[in-house]
């Protein structure tokens, strides 16, 4: 039994791990007015005939905080590089000069602030969901167990345990957005 029940907190453990990881992801795509190459992905181009994420068919750069500057391996891949950018719609406009494409990050307005720090929170409030949902299968897995025979006690040390667990996660997803709120609201 108590191999089962250090199995269901380990399962909580990782899926909570995976939601704080994935905000993180999610929240280094928001264009916080600051150029990271993070922004571009998700985009892909057709190289030698395979969709090819952007990342893999150019190098991309950062020369500064608001220029992203991406050199494809192949020249001939510029004009699609840049059909490829204006198609994924991120509201940034490519500068093609034969060699290179340069990314200007246009400064954020308040309103944009604003809508940013919003979707981050909306971003939150997902991760939030299934750190909820994860505390919740442990949980019930605890009472299953504990009619199958675990002692009472030991059920309710595991959910206490799991209840720890998920305050460490919200604490830690909070912290998430602070950081990023404190990034977009930075001019």
């Amino acid at each position: 039994m108590k191999d089962e029940v250090d199995f269901y907190y380990e399962e909580a453990h990782e899926k909570m791990e995976k939601a704080a990881t994935h905000l993180s992801s999610e929240l280094l795509k928001l264009r916080a007015g600051k150029a990271s190459p993070q922004m571009l992905e998700g985009i892909t181009v057709e190289f030698y005939g395979v969709n090819t994420p952007l990342s893999q068919a150019a190098n991309i750069n950062t020369p500064d905080a608001r220029t992203i500057t991406i050199q494809p391996w192949d020249k001939k891949l510029i004009d699609v590089i840049e059909k490829a950018i204006f198609a994924a719609n991120i509201g940034l406009t490519p500068m093609n000069n034969g060699e290179m494409i340069r990314l200007s990050i246009p400064p954020l307005t308040e309103e944009r602030r604003k809508g940013l720090v919003k979707q981050s929170k909306s971003e939150t409030e997902i991760a939030k969901i299934s750190i909820r949902n994860a505390r919740r299968e442990a949980i019930e897995s605890y009472k299953k167990l504990s009619k199958s025979g675990l002692e009472e006690d030991m059920a309710k040390d595991a959910e206490a345990r799991v209840e720890k667990l998920t305050d460490q996660y919200y604490k830690k997803v909070e912290e998430i957005l602070a950081k990023k709120e404190a990034e977009i609201m930075t001019i």
